[in-house]
């Protein structure tokens, strides 16, 4: 049984009792918590904390709403759009306006985020038990880090390694605000200092965590997320030492099948961090609302995200079993990946830390954990595809493409690789989301993204 609760008890406690009001009146409803209540025992906190997975847990963000703004935006005739919502449209249009709604919940949603990790950190104090104490601060600053890393990436040009990165990316605010009549007006921070952030929160992380935290992260989630970060900056021996640390100790495995990776009610055996979804919340899962069939939950475009021929070019084996991933509807062909509505929402999967050794040990020239044709072979046997007898860097890439297709590594991959999308530059304007209107109408000291 799913030990996880999404709660939505937050954050509207927090603003209560800060409006000025008669005496009268001032009268806190029963149903409510004080931001003094709240906050002043561990149980509170940690109440807190697990409402943090919930909100990383919205359809806007890990829910699938990040992961269909990279694959849409990155999609160069993969993928058709067949939904009647404009918002991701304007993704696969490479054409997207400030107001974009999509847009506005992707960082509206990470700053939710960000600022109950800020309050959480803000109150550790009421813990005696330090281990509880450092198991929620390592928590806390993972989801953190994992926010403010998807943000860089999506609303700042690409980190370019070697350089210095100047380019401005989004503010850091590591304050938490309780009292929603105190407004600030934060700057962006540059891309070098968010990077800063997030390698900082990540590496604390994995420190202060337990290897085993049920559903929730632990210190392989956060070493494997590391993994991700350093193979996007092009810090590869870092990424390599990463992924391998949690191959060989994470106690994670492949399942036996490629589909077994997916669809799962509960955690698969190689999932390093998942979203939890159960039937009360499903509707939260757009991974599924968006790529699957109607009759498996999708909406009416049958799938609204439907995939194209050019797609299937990218296998080498008709009798690899991603190659056969897919089933036909009315209106197009949906990826079996997302095909259950209560299925929980892999984040981070054991594949991912294989393709990152292999590629790493491949351009390194090294051989740490295992060679790269081992690992790739790895991941071919068990997809049923024929094993190669010696492998490139674009073997690799071309693996790492049918291996983790359709969940949202298109745009990311192609800007850490300089791959330009069509004709668009990997760099170019159109490729970052704009900072959304509501943000730059009510913060003067926000400056728009170029193109906007």
């Amino acid at each position: 049984m799913k030990k996880y609760i999404n709660f939505k008890i937050l954050f509207s406690f927090l603003a209560i009792g800060f409006i000025a009001c008669d005496d009268n009146l001032d009268i806190e409803p029963e149903q409510n918590l004080s931001p003094e209540v709240a906050t002043e025992s561990p149980a509170n906190i940690k109440t807190i904390l697990n409402n943090i997975y919930g909100e990383a847990r919205q359809s806007v963000s890990y829910g699938g709403g990040i992961g269909m703004a990279s694959e849409l935006l990155g999609n160069e005739g993969d993928l058709q759009w067949n939904g009647t919502f404009v918002q991701p449209g304007e993704y696969n249009e490479k054409a997207l306006l400030a107001d974009n709604s999509f847009v506005r919940d992707i960082w509206l949603n990470a700053y939710e985020i960000g600022n109950q990790v800020n309050i959480v950190l803000d109150n550790l104090d009421v813990f005696d038990d330090e281990e509880d104490r450092a198991t929620t601060e390592g928590e806390a600053k993972f989801l953190r880090g994992l926010a403010y890393f998807d943000l860089v990436r999506l609303f700042a040009k690409p980190y370019v390694p070697g350089q210095a990165n100047t380019q401005l990316a989004v503010p850091i605010i590591l304050e938490p605000v309780l009292d929603a009549s105190i407004i600030t007006y934060p700057a962006r921070n540059t891309v070098d200092e968010v990077y800063a952030q997030v390698l900082s929160d990540l590496n604390d992380a994995y420190e202060m965590l337990p290897t085993s935290n049920g559903y929730f992260a632990d210190k392989y989630t956060a070493k494997a997320l590391l993994a991700r970060v350093h193979l996007q900056r092009g810090e590869f021996a870092q990424a390599r030492d990463a992924a391998n640390e949690v191959i060989e100790d994470s106690g994670a495995s492949l399942t036996a099948t490629f589909a077994d990776a997916f669809n799962n009610a509960e955690n698969s055996t190689e999932d390093l961090f998942a979203m939890q979804v159960t039937s009360q919340d499903a509707s939260g899962n757009s991974w599924n609302l968006y790529w699957a069939g109607r009759d498996f939950g999708g909406r009416v475009g049958n799938p609204d995200i439907s995939i194209l021929s050019p797609h299937y070019a990218k296998y080498d084996d008709p009798n690899d079993d991603r190659a056969n991933f897919f089933y036909t509807t009315s209106r197009g062909v949906a990826t079996t990946k997302w095909q259950n509505q209560f299925g929980n929402i892999p984040v981070i999967r054991l594949a991912e830390m294989y393709l990152i050794r292999a590629e790493t040990n491949q351009r390194l020239g090294t051989t740490v954990g295992a060679t790269p044709l081992e690992d790739i072979n790895l991941l071919r046997a068990r997809a049923n595809a024929t094993l190669f007898t010696a492998v490139t860097l674009e073997i690799i890439l071309a693996e790492r493409q049918r291996e983790l297709a359709f969940e949202g590594f298109a745009l990311f991959d192609a800007k850490r690789l300089g791959r330009n999308i069509g004709e668009i530059a990997f760099n170019a304007d159109r490729l970052v989301l704009p900072v959304p209107l509501r943000e730059m109408d009510s913060n003067p000291n926000l400056v728009q993204n170029p193109g906007y």
